[in-house]
């Protein structure tokens, strides 16, 4: 039972909601035994230029990323970013386009994903030509990394913030009253449904062997 608890919170059932299986978490409790990180697929929002018509940054940004995490899986659609002018400084008018890598990794290492997002971004140019936001998909939740600390955000490590921006809830994305707009607005959840489906896949292959 313990076994089938915890599949369904990792997939993001609502098994708490539940009346019977309430009760049996209360009776058998899974929080007592420290577990090893999940597995989880890697992601990264990368924020360029609009007028970068050829994609040319993006594409930079992405080789830089490959050098570090492997091949890219999947290559989410450009998408205009006009919910705020904080990243005026990189360009006038953004996009925003996500990349989701090959493999499951430790949830664990999202701190040092950001940090290195940081350095590629500082190698861009003065002032920064890309914003790189790194972060996991897994069958419940998009868990993103900030430099930035609130009351909804937890810290990791080396200044490093963990934010779940979105979870999964009844086969659709559900935000919270603190997501950002964009991903509120569903702009992104067909790039995260095909994440989530090839964490699923993944996930499937790695217990099959």
């Amino acid at each position: 039972m313990k076994n089938w608890i915890m599949k369904n919170l990792i997939m993001g059932n609502e098994v708490m909601e539940d009346p019977i299986m309430k009760n049996e978490v209360m009776k058998n409790p899974i929080m007592g035994n420290p577990m090893t990180d999940p597995l989880v697929k890697r992601i990264a929002g990368i924020l360029y230029p609009a007028e970068d018509l050829g994609g040319q940054w993006f594409d930079w940004a992405v080789e830089k990323l490959r050098a570090l995490w492997g091949e890219p899986e999947i290559l989410g659609l450009p998408v205009p970013f006009t919910t705020t002018d904080y990243y005026r400084c990189i360009a006038p008018r953004l996009l925003r386009r996500f990349v989701c890598f090959q493999g499951l990794v430790p949830a664990g290492g999202l701190s040092e994903w950001k940090r290195a997002s940081i350095e590629i971004e500082k190698a861009s140019r003065t002032p920064r030509i890309v914003n790189i936001d790194p972060g996991y998909v897994d069958g419940a939740r998009l868990v993103l990394a900030s430099t930035k600390d609130h009351a909804h955000r937890i810290y990791l490590r080396d200044g490093i913030y963990a934010e779940v921006t979105m979870r999964f809830r009844f086969g659709k994305w559900a935000s919270f009253d603190y997501t950002f707009p964009d991903f509120a607005g569903g702009l992104y959840d067909d790039f995260l449904s095909e994440a989530r489906d090839a964490w699923r896949n993944s996930d499937k292959r790695r217990k099959n062997r």
